[in-house]
């Protein structure tokens, strides 16, 4: 007879857990020892590489983020400051959470022909999934404005609209460097030998 593990009754001793909490306090001591004796370690000058845990002096100290992280949304503007977006409903589309919410307007010029009269975003309802700036063909929205910190007392303080998301600016000090993920040149093609 083939049981697995979970379906099987638990013994007396399973049922007191007193086995699993036990591990529990193990493990944790074990962590705040080891981290006590790295922190001693690199007090005295031996080990100075180790620090054990380290603590961020949250809202003094941020801890830095990827630069891959999706946070806020923004909208990109063109030179003139109109913004890049062209209302073409790809972003409130594909959108699985249904919370972008855009009313189009026709432009004068030939070459653009809409411009996002309304652009609203529910962070309500939003779940950072980033295909909003996955499907824009036009690069108008992005989700790297490094803010994470929102709040609001009610759920209209959660929307945000057209002028707010074009005030936002990235705050690349909040991002880690990563030299790796820059845009390098291509190398030189090799020249054969023969």
């Amino acid at each position: 007879m083939n049981v697995h593990d979970k379906y099987k009754p638990l013994t007396f001793w399973e049922r007191t857990y007193l086995p699993r909490i036990w591990d529990g306090l193990v493990l944790t001591m074990r962590h705040f020892f080891f981290n006590l004796w790295h922190f001693f370690l690199a007090s005295i000058g031996v080990q100075r590489e180790w620090k054990g845990a380290v603590t961020y002096q949250y809202p003094e100290v941020r801890r830095p983020i990827w630069p891959r992280l999706r946070t806020l949304h923004r909208l990109t503007k063109r030179e003139d400051g109109t913004p890049r977006c062209v209302a073409c409903m790809m972003c409130e589309t594909v959108c699985p959470a249904k919370c972008i919410y855009i009313v189009a307007g026709e432009r004068p010029e030939k070459q653009i022909e809409k411009y996002p009269l309304q652009f609203d975003i529910d962070l309500g309802k939003c779940v950072f999934c980033g295909y909003c700036v996955e499907a824009c063909p036009e690069d108008a929205i992005r989700m790297d404005t490094g803010i994470l910190e929102f709040a609001a007392y009610g759920r209209n303080g959660m929307l945000l609209t057209k002028e707010m998301l074009l005030s936002f600016v990235p705050k690349k000090e909040h991002y880690t460097a990563r030299p790796d993920l820059e845009a390098r040149p291509a190398p030189a093609p090799r020249l054969s030998e023969a």
